[in-house]
């Protein structure tokens, strides 16, 4: 068996296993790349997959619309416009909860379905229980995510107030729809399922109790394969707008789907970014191995080319270590990816409300990842391992010319009185190997930076929250009307238990267009002394808002291409829908959705109405809560009641473990390579420098001497690397910043010191392992055998 295999491949074997360690951690940078490749590509594909499957299976319909009311006469029109397959009228109501246990009022979205028979569209996946029956007007089935949050069993009642009226419903049901995968309350933008639920109850009741018989307020359209959204959008919103109808919009626009195609670009984006980081440094690593392999055995090279072996099967040894050390690599990527995914699918499956999403890792993801690996550190290494090709035996066989020594910097400046011995020694070296050197700095701030790129986005969580909940929304709740009142209903509002301020607003669906762009959003309506709501600029300072003109976040003026000077069209989809041409006044700076805002009473004289609001927003006394929720729950002109200190409850509970998670995640990949770097440039050192180091211990340099030689060279490329590590660290955030950013949120650019602090941390601790450990082989070093050995 021994005599089949060829000289070359037991030499190589006998390579690999001397420097087993390097290889090891080279490998496992290589792994953290690939392990990225499959996490990210991996948990996309299923990701999409189960989307579509889902979408599929259970009819998820293409285009929505809402309306004020409308007669169920008008599905047959709208089903007639070209290209529409199917049309399914409904009728979707908020109404305040009263559920036990939790003391503030909830809100349930009441979705109509059929008592006979199942929804023509957005079918949803009965998960335990039955389907509502004719003249059972108090039942409903819930949403999975629902009855997790509250322990709901079948049968269980619900105390809500439908229309103004105190109703018992009872559970028959728990389901899930592909229209609700993430739902948002009003005013959330991280789901609550404690006091926002999804309900889906009998049309007939539903009819009955906002008096809307043989009539709906929603509808929903499924296309044909073909057919043009757009213009299907724009005929829909010809027939709703006289039944007041708020704007026809596609799945792209819907809440749910918007959210889950942001989580697919943003894995997309970290698939594209992070891998080449990893390989790039696993290039330099083979690179710095290789070249030191082919110096060491310049003479066996020679012998083999002078034996007969062609340069080819030279050059394919070589490359044959590179690609061995490669597929350790990808072999042990493909592990911790797929683990790595699994966990991130848990993730999904906890945040979103898919009725089966599985991690698969496919052979497409597999071939990508090793072609993008292998192609990385074979460009890496190609030009030393041409070196070797192209060497002449003659020449191999020969000692390599003795390297040059020459004065570092510091001692041309005259400074050589101030540095000892071994601190000379240490200058001289980093500056007869100035690419090495160089791109050995590189990679530990590449190890850096990449930590300071990962976290910084739990610094811009961080600032979001503090922007959006504390800076501009400087209410504690926000109370939203059934319908529009004059403002008289501030009066009402300050008369609740526990208010101690209050403030009105309006709010406005229009449909902004500017040239051929058009964004469907809500114009807000603020007072011009508003205290409680704070509009910011980009520097976050303050900005008034203006008497006359419009005020647009800066994602709805980059949607739009809009500008301060410029004029809008706006189209009312409220009331009498006028269309009104409003000049850009201001852009603000908003990190959470697209947003308009105006004059409260510039808006209302634009809808030619009284001052008038729909929605209050209030400071409270904490001590009287139990008195303001009780009295909402009995309120009728309150559809919701949105709370400030709920919102950050359900925040810090979904992100808090997730953040633990992730951080320790980063922070594994960081020491990977930094770890790496320093271990092998250190054996590297030490297996160049051997007879170097050991000459000094004959000559009289202590341990202590010897090992500040050997690893203080190391230290101070470290600390060299930190700044230029948070420097790269910065850009490679920007960039993430930008490929993170979704239709739903703009990821603020924001490092904290304490990133940077732990990015330098990760960094020292990494160095100071790969140190000790190479430490102990300077200490143990065989001073008569280190000798022996030939030049």
């Amino acid at each position: 068996m021994t005599a089949l295999i060829s000289p070359l491949t037991k030499k190589l074997a006998r390579d690999l296993w001397r420097i087993k360690s390097q290889g090891l951690a080279i490998a496992l940078v290589i792994g953290c790349g690939v392990a990225t490749v499959v996490m990210a590509f991996g948990t996309l594909v299923s990701l999409q997959e189960t989307r579509e499957t889902y979408y599929e299976r259970f009819r998820f319909a293409h285009v929505f619309a809402q309306l004020k009311r409308a007669p169920e006469r008008l599905a047959d029109d709208i089903e007639r416009i070209p290209g529409v397959a199917r049309v399914a009228t409904r009728i979707v109501k908020d109404v305040t909860l009263d559920v036990p246990g939790i003391p503030e009022p909830s809100v349930g979205r009441l979705v109509s379905i059929p008592e006979r028979g199942e929804p023509m569209l957005n079918h949803m996946t009965l998960r335990e229980g039955r389907w509502v029956l004719p003249d059972r007007t108090d039942e409903v089935i819930v949403s999975q995510k629902s009855a997790d949050a509250h322990g709901y069993q079948l049968g269980d009642p619900i105390g809500a107030t439908i229309n103004g009226k105190k109703r018992t419903l009872t559970i028959v049901g728990i389901a899930q729809s592909p229209e609700f995968i993430y739902a948002l309350g009003p005013g959330q933008f991280i789901p609550d399922d404690k006091t926002f639920g999804i309900m889906w109850m009998g049309r007939e009741a539903l009819e009955a109790a906002f008096d809307l018989k043989e009539s709906f307020n929603d509808v929903s359209i499924s296309l044909m394969r073909g057919a043009n959204e757009k213009d299907v959008i724009d005929r829909v919103d010809i027939l709703i707008e006289p039944f007041g109808g708020t704007g026809a919009f596609g799945r792209e626009d819907h809440m749910s789907d918007a959210f889950v195609r942001g989580e697919m670009d943003q894995l997309r984006a970290m698939g594209s970014i992070l891998p080449p980081i990893f390989l790039g440094v696993a290039a330099f690593l083979l690179h710095v191995v290789i070249g030191r392999l082919i110096h060491t055995e310049r003479e066996q090279i020679g012998l083999l080319k002078a034996f007969g072996y062609a340069n080819w099967h030279v050059g394919w040894h070589y490359l044959k270590f590179v690609l061995v050390l490669s597929a350790g690599g990808v072999l042990i990527g493909i592990g911790l990816g797929w683990w790595m995914g699994r966990w991130m699918t848990g993730q999904y499956s906890e945040l979103l409300n898919f009725p089966f999403l599985h991690y698969r890792l496919e052979l497409s993801v597999f071939a990508l990842a090793v072609v993008v690996t292998v192609g990385t550190v074979t460009v890496g290494t190609l030009r030393t391992v041409m070196s070797a090709v192209r060497l002449p035996p003659a020449v191999a066989m020969s000692p390599a010319p003795p390297p040059v020594y020459h004065k570092s910097l510091l001692e041309r400046w005259g400074l050589q009185r101030y540095l000892t011995e071994p601190t000379r020694i240490i200058m001289r070296n980093i500056f007869r190997w100035p690419v090495r050197t160089g791109l050995t700095c590189l990679g530990l701030a590449a190890s850096s930076s990449l930590m300071v790129a990962t976290m910084f986005g739990l610094d811009a969580l961080d600032q979001m929250m503090d922007v959006y909940y504390f800076q501009s929304n400087r209410q504690d709740a926000t109370i939203s009307f059934v319908d529009t009142r004059s403002d008289n209903v501030l009066q009402d509002v300050m008369r609740l238990p526990g208010v101690m301020a209050a403030e009105p607003m309006r709010n406005v669906p229009v449909r902004l267009r500017l040239g051929h762009l058009s964004e469907l959003v809500s114009i807000t309506g603020i007072p011009q002394d508003a205290k409680l709501y704070q509009l910011l600029d980009i520097n976050l300072r303050h900005v008034d808002v203006v008497p006359e003109g419009l005020i647009i976040s800066t994602r709805l003026a980059e949607n739009l291409g809009a500008k301060p000077g410029d004029i809008v069209t706006a189209e009312v989809k409220e009331g009498r829908q006028p269309t009104l041409q409003l000049p850009v006044a201001v852009v603000v700076e908003e990190y959470i959705g697209a947003s308009a805002y105006m004059s409260l009473d510039a808006l209302n004289r634009a809808m030619g109405e009284r001052r008038s609001a729909n929605t209050a927003i209030v400071l409270l006394d904490d001590t009287q809560l139990p008195a303001l929720y009780d009295e909402i729950k009995n309120t009728p002109m309150v559809a919701s009641i949105f709370l400030r200190s709920t919102a950050l409850r359900s925040f810090n509970e979904t992100i808090a473990e997730n953040t633990t998670q992730a951080l320790g995640f980063y922070i594994f990949l960081g020491s990977m390579i930094a770890f790496g770097i320093v271990y092998n440039s250190a054996r590297i050192a030490l297996s160049e420098r051997g007879r170097e180091l050991a000459s000094l211990r004959v000559l009289g340099f202590t341990r202590g001497e010897v090992s500040y030689i050997l690893l203080g060279e190391l230290v101070l490329l470290m600390t060299v690397s930190l700044p230029l590590g948070c420097v790269l660290g910065y850009g490679l955030a920007a960039i993430m910043a930008e490929g993170l950013q979704t239709d739903l949120y703009r990821i603020p650019l924001v490092v904290s010191r304490s990133t940077y602090g732990t990015a330098m941390l990760v960094v020292i601790c990494a160095t100071a392992v790969s140190c000790l450990i190479v430490g102990r082989r300077i200490k143990n070093l065989d001073l008569i055998s280190v000798l022996k050995t030939r030049e």
